[in-house]
């Protein structure tokens, strides 16, 4: 084995790519998103660039963190999946010490106090729940314990969008508290979608998702279930001052997924399953954006 120090052997540009890779960036944007989506909805004056701006890294740090250390903590279980054991902390090309969980308390304190600072308390508050319930609910607690697992655990994105609302209104309005639900009510059949493509590699790996515990056909059944109360909850904000932009994308996006859930039900097998999990992702875009355009246009 080479004992030539790693700064030596890699670039520099690798060795940033696989950091990037542990903040789990995609997913990280795309909360952030829904962050931004809890102001845009919310009724009311709209917080300066600055605090946006602010809300914005805020979660997107916080979200990264989480990310790192759900890394971090489950490295051990990466290496029996197929489709993270390509993981740096995994493969080794990056160092497993004790050093990352500093990096990590030192990236949710900042995100924290730059939510707390300028934008709200509250905000502060839903920005640190978010990472609290990702990391430390999800992948500590549950997540090797129960098939609800991800039910539970998916309330961390449903805080972005309530840090969101809070930018615009520190007070409990009825828009991100809805947005919030219907991000909770999304999560389980996007991820029991993807779990069930990817069932043999739970099972190996000894995490009891709900595909490894009662099986394909039952969690398809669960997925379509969840889908039909998503579609429903999706249109609720409508009654609270949404408009006719968002119901067209919530509908929209709502059918498809339904209607891909629907297929996996009669066909529970992995082409079926990513189909639904890619339909998850259009149905969750779709409502964002539309979200986004109704309250912009009027």
């Amino acid at each position: 084995m080479s004992t030539v120090p790693l700064s030596l052997t890699r670039s520099w540009s690798s060795v940033l790519r696989d950091v990037l890779g542990l903040m789990k960036l995609r997913i990280g944007v795309m909360i952030m998103v829904t962050a931004l989506m809890g102001v845009v909805a919310t009724p009311g004056s709209l917080p300066g660039a600055r605090a946006v701006l602010a809300l914005a890294v805020s979660v997107l740090l916080a979200s990264a963190s989480a990310g790192m250390f759900n890394q971090y903590h489950e490295a051990d279980e990466d290496q029996r999946m197929a489709r993270t054991r390509r993981r740096a902390f995994v493969t080794g090309a990056l160092p497993r010490t004790r050093w990352w969980l500093l990096m990590m308390a030192a990236m949710l304190v900042v995100a924290v106090a730059a939510a707390w600072v300028f934008v709200n308390p509250l905000a502060a508050t839903y920005v640190f729940l978010g990472a609290l319930f990702y990391g430390g609910v999800y992948t500590v607690w549950l997540k090797r314990r129960t098939p609800l697992n991800i039910v539970i655990g998916g309330m961390a994105g449903s805080f972005a969008v309530l840090a969101g609302g809070a930018a615009v209104a520190p007070a409990s309005a009825p828009v991100p508290l809805l947005l919030a639900l219907v991000l909770f009510l999304w999560t389980p059949p996007h991820f029991w979608s993807l779990a069930i493509a990817n069932r043999e590699d739970y099972a190996q790996a000894g995490v009891p998702m709900l595909p490894v515990v009662v099986g394909p056909e039952r969690a398809a059944r669960a997925v379509l279930l969840g889908t039909v109360l998503l579609l429903v909850a999706s249109l609720l904000p409508v009654a609270f001052g949404l408009g006719a932009i968002y119901l067209a994308g919530a509908l929209a996006g709502g059918l498809v997924f339904v209607w891909r859930a629907a297929q996996l039900v009669r066909q529970p097998e992995r082409k079926s399953a990513m189909r639904c999990f890619f339909a998850s992702l259009l149905q969750l875009s779709l409502l964002l954006v539309a979200a986004c355009l109704d309250r912009a246009l009027a």
